[in-house]
C-alpha cells in the first residue's frame, strides 16, 4: 500500500484535486512538532493518527489541507540531554565550556533519530510533507518568531517586568506551569514560627509561621487580615500577639490572654526585621515602607499563626502586596539558587539544596534561636515542586522576563471560544473555558542558550528600545553597536540571524 501511494503520488494528487471538481477552500492544519533528538513512542502513535484523521476528513469534503512536517529543535529538553553528553552540571559550566560550542552540540543533536521517524511515521498510514520539513532552529523560522513578537509589541501587548515564577536553580531558567505541575511530590520539610518585635512594644512580638525559612532573611513586611481578631497574650515572660482562633494551637492550655484587638488596629506598626542584611541599606527603593504590618485579603485562620511573613522576591501573594503597598524588594537568592554575599551569615548557600532539601532552612532557624527569634518549629509533610527534568527543588522566584498582556485580550478569547466548535463540547465552557477566564499575562523568555533570540535591542547610549520583526529589520541597524535583552543567552543564535540578514556593520552582544 506504501509503495502504491509512493508511485503513484497519491498525497499529492489529494493536495491538488480535493474531492469535487473545485476546492471549497483552504484548511488551514499547524501540527505541533516532535523533538527529534528521541524515538517515536505509543504517544506519538496516537497524536499522529488523530492530526491525519481530520486532514484526511477535510480533504473529503472538497477543502484543500496542505500538511508540512517540523521538527522542534529548542529548548530545554535538548540542552539537558546534551549537558549530560558533555559532562556539564550548572549553567555555569556551559558559559565556561563555551555558549558557540555548546548550541553546535546541540545543533547537531537534535535530528539524530529524523531517519526512524521518517521511516515509522509513512508506515502509521499518515499523509504529511516530510520532505520539505520545518525546523525550529531555521533562521527562517526564528524570523516568523521575531515577526509575531513584533506585533504583540506594536499592539501593546508586550512588557518587560518581573513575575513570581517557578525557578530551576540548576537549570536557571524558569518554568511554565505545566511543567511545574509534572514535578509535584511529598517531602519532609521543617516550618517554623518567628517572633518580630514591634518597635514602639519592646518584649511584644508578632507571631508569624512560615514553611520556608530560607526566605526569612528577604522578609520585609508582615500581613494581617484587618477583620481578623487578634489576641495578645502572655507567655513565659514575653507578650505575643496572634490569631484568636490560631492561639490554641500554638500556645499551651491556660495561656493568660491579655487584650483583644482587630486586624485593623495592627497596621501601619513597625518592627524589627528578624535579620539586618538590608533595612540598614540607604540605597535600597522605598526602605521607609519596608518592616510594617500591612493588611492582605490573602491572609486566613486555617493554619498557621493568622499572620503572613511577606517577602516580595519569592511568592506571588507577597510580589501584589510588595506593588500595591511600594514594599522594599529584597532578592537575597541568586537565580542560581545561591544566597548571595551580603546575607554573610548564609552566604554561597543552596536555598533548597537538592541533596538535603531541610540543610539551609536548619541552618536559619538555629541562627533565629540563638537570637532568641525562634517561637517554635514544626514538622510537616507538604506537597512540593521539583524540576521534572533534572529533579531539584523549585524555588518561587521573582523572575524578570518579557510577557505577553493575556488578560488585555481575555474578553476577545473568551468571544471566539464561543464562536468554536469543540469536540467533546464540554470542553468549551469546561476546561479550557475555565483556563481562559483565569487567563494571566504569559511570561514568554527563558534563561537558556539553545533557542530563539527575543528580538529586543536596546542602545547602550540613549537605552531606546527596539523591536526586529524581519532578519531586514537588522541589515541597517542605526547604531553599531546592539545589546540583545537576554543577557547573552542564544548568542550564538543571534549571531547565526545576523550572519544570515547579511549585516554589514560591527555589532557586539552582552
Amino acid at each position: 500500500t506504501l509503495e502504491y501511494w509512493r508511485n503513484n503520488k497519491i498525497f499529492e494528487q489529494s493536495l491538488e484535486m480535493p474531492a469535487g471538481k473545485e476546492p471549497v477552500g483552504e484548511f488551514v492544519f499547524l501540527d505541533g512538532p516532535p523533538f527529534a533528538n528521541g524515538l517515536p513512542h505509543y504517544g506519538h502513535a496516537i497524536g499522529t493518527i488523530l492530526k491525519d484523521v481530520f486532514p484526511r476528513y477535510k480533504t473529503m469534503k472538497g477543502f484543500r489541507v496542505p500538511r508540512v512536517w517540523g521538527w522542534d529543535c529548542h529548548g530545554l529538553p535538548v540542552e539537558n540531554l546534551i549537558e549530560k553528553e558533555l559532562g556539564l552540571k550548572v549553567k555555569k559550566d556551559i558559559e565556561e565550556y563555551g555558549i558557540e560550542k555548546f548550541n553546535e552540540a546541540a545543533r547537531e543533536s537534535v535530528l539524530r533519530y529524523a531517519s526512524e521517524w521518517r521511516r515509522i511515521i509513512p508506515r502509521i498510514g499518515r499523509w504529511v510533507d516530510m520532505e520539505n520539513d520545518y525546523k525550529t532552529m531555521n533562521p527562517s523560522f526564528t524570523e516568523s518568531v521575531w515577526w509575531g513578537f513584533k506585533g504583540l509589541y506594536d499592539k501593546g501587548l508586550v512588557t518587560e517586568g518581573y513575575k513570581a515564577m517557578h525557578l530551576c536553580p540548576r537549570c536557571e531558567t524558569t518554568l511554565a506551569n505545566f511543567e511545574v505541575n509534572q514535578g509535584y511530590k511529598d517531602i519532609a520539610d521543617i516550618s517554623v514560627y518567628a517572633k518580630f518585635e514591634l518597635v514602639d512594644e519592646p518584649g511584644t512580638y508578632v507571631v508569624a509561621w512560615t514553611t520556608t525559612p530560607w526566605t526569612l532573611p528577604g522578609n520585609v513586611a508582615l500581613a494581617v487580615g484587618k477583620e481578623i481578631t487578634y489576641v495578645k497574650v502572655s507567655h513565659d515572660g514575653a507578650r505575643y500577639i496572634i490569631a484568636k482562633e490560631r492561639m490554641n494551637d500554638v500556645f499551651p492550655e491556660g495561656t493568660e490572654v491579655l487584650e483583644e484587638m482587630t486586624g485593623e488596629s495592627l497596621v501601619g506598626k513597625s518592627y524589627k526585621p528578624l535579620f539586618e542584611y538590608y533595612s540598614n541599606s540607604s540605597t535600597l527603593e522605598n526602605r521607609e515602607n519596608g518592616w510594617k504590618i500591612y493588611d492582605a485579603t490573602f491572609v486566613t485562620i486555617e493554619d498557621g499563626s493568622g499572620v503572613v511573613h511577606i517577602a516580595p522576591a519569592f511568592g506571588e501573594d507577597d510580589m501584589a502586596l510588595g506593588r500595591e503597598k511600594k514594599l522594599p524588594f529584597v532578592q537575597h537568592v541568586h537565580a542560581n539558587g545561591m544566597i548571595k554575599d551580603e546575607v554573610t551569615d548564609f552566604a554561597g548557600l543552596q536555598a533548597k539544596p537538592k541533596d538535603d532539601h531541610q540543610s539551609t532552612d536548619v541552618l536559619v532557624i538555629k541562627n533565629l534561636a540563638a537570637r532568641g527569634l525562634l517561637f517554635s518549629k514544626k514538622k510537616i509533610t507538604h506537597s512540593y515542586p521539583h524540576c521534572w527534568r533534572c529533579d531539584t527543588p523549585l524555588l518561587n522566584y521573582a523572575s524578570k522576563s518579557w510577557f505577553v498582556s493575556v488578560p488585555k485580550i481575555k474578553d476577545e478569547l473568551i468571544k471566539n471560544n464561543h464562536q468554536t466548535e469543540w469536540v467533546p463540547s464540554h470542553m468549551r465552557d469546561g476546561r479550557f473555558g475555565k483556563w481562559l477566564e483565569g487567563a494571566r499575562d504569559w511570561a514568554v523568555s527563558r534563561s537558556r542558550f539553545w533557542g530563539a533570540p527575543i528580538p529586543v535591542w536596546r542602545c547602550l547610549e540613549c537605552a531606546a528600545i527596539s523591536v526586529a520583526g524581519s532578519r531586514k529589520d537588522v541589515e541597517k541597524p542605526a547604531k553599531n553597536t546592539y545589546v540583545i535583552m537576554r543577557h547573552g543567552e542564544a548568542e550564538n543564535n543571534v549571531r547565526h540571524i545576523l550572519n544570515s540578514a547579511g549585516a554589514k556593520k560591527e555589532y557586539s552582544l552582552t
